[in-house]
C-alpha cells in the first residue's frame, strides 16, 4: 500500500495495491499495522455509510472533545471530493485545508485526525461514502463550519450550486469560531 503524507500534519492518504484478473478486483482496505506505522493509529469504534447524488455536499463537520473523532474515509462506489480543515489552534496550518479526490476504482483512503473539520462532495450519482470513526456519534458534541466560507477558500470545483442541508447552511464561519482543539 502506498502512503502519502500531506503538509497538514497527521493527514495521510493510503492507496492500496489492486489485484485484478478476469474475476474482478481485490484490494486491502485496512491494515492496523501499516496505518499505525504511518501515524494513523486510531482505535475504530463505529462505521458509517452514506449514498449521495452528484452535487450533494456534506460538511464541514467535527465532534468536540471529549468526543472528538479521527476518521478513515473512502468511497465504495463513485467519486467524491474530500476536504479536511485543520482546526488545531496551536497548529501552524490552522484554518488551512487539503482536497483529496477519493475514487472507488482506485480504492484510496484518507485518514483525518481528530481536530479537523471534514466534508465531501459527491462527484457522481450514487456515490457511496464509507467512514470509520474513533469515537461514537455524540449529538451534544456536534460542530462544524460553513462549506462556502470565503476565509477557508475551498475550491469545490463545481459550476452548479451544491445540494447542502439546511443544517449545514447554518454552520458558523471560521472567523466566528473558537476552536476546542
Amino acid at each position: 500500500m502506498e502512503v502519502k503524507q500531506y503538509a497538514l500534519a497527521g493527514l495521510v492518504e493510503f492507496v492500496p495495491r489492486l489485484f485484478a484478473d478476469d474475476r474482478g478486483v481485490f484490494f486491502e482496505t485496512f491494515s492496523a499495522r501499516l496505518m499505525a506505522q504511518a501515524g494513523a493509529d486510531a482505535q475504530w469504534v463505529q462505521d458509517n455509510q452514506s449514498k449521495s447524488k452528484k452535487g450533494v455536499l456534506r460538511g464541514l463537520h467535527f465532534q468536540r472533545p471529549p468526543h472528538a473523532q479521527a476518521k478513515l474515509v473512502r468511497v465504495g462506489q463513485g467519486r467524491a471530493l474530500d476536504v479536511a480543515v485543520d482546526l488545531r489552534k496551536d497548529s501552524p496550518t490552522y484554518g488551512q485545508h487539503q482536497l483529496v479526490e477519493l475514487i472507488a476504482e482506485r480504492g484510496n483512503m484518507l485518514y483525518i485526525p481528530a481536530g479537523f473539520a471534514h466534508g465531501f462532495m459527491a462527484l457522481e450519482d450514487d456515490t457511496i461514502f464509507l467512514y470509520k470513526c474513533s469515537d461514537y456519534y455524540a449529538p451534544s458534541a456536534e460542530g462544524g463550519l460553513r462549506w462556502d466560507d470565503t476565509d477557508l477558500n475551498i475550491s469545490w470545483g463545481t459550476e452548479v450550486a451544491p445540494l447542502v442541508s439546511g443544517k449545514d447552511q447554518e454552520l458558523p464561519l471560521l472567523k466566528d469560531f473558537i476552536s476546542p482543539f
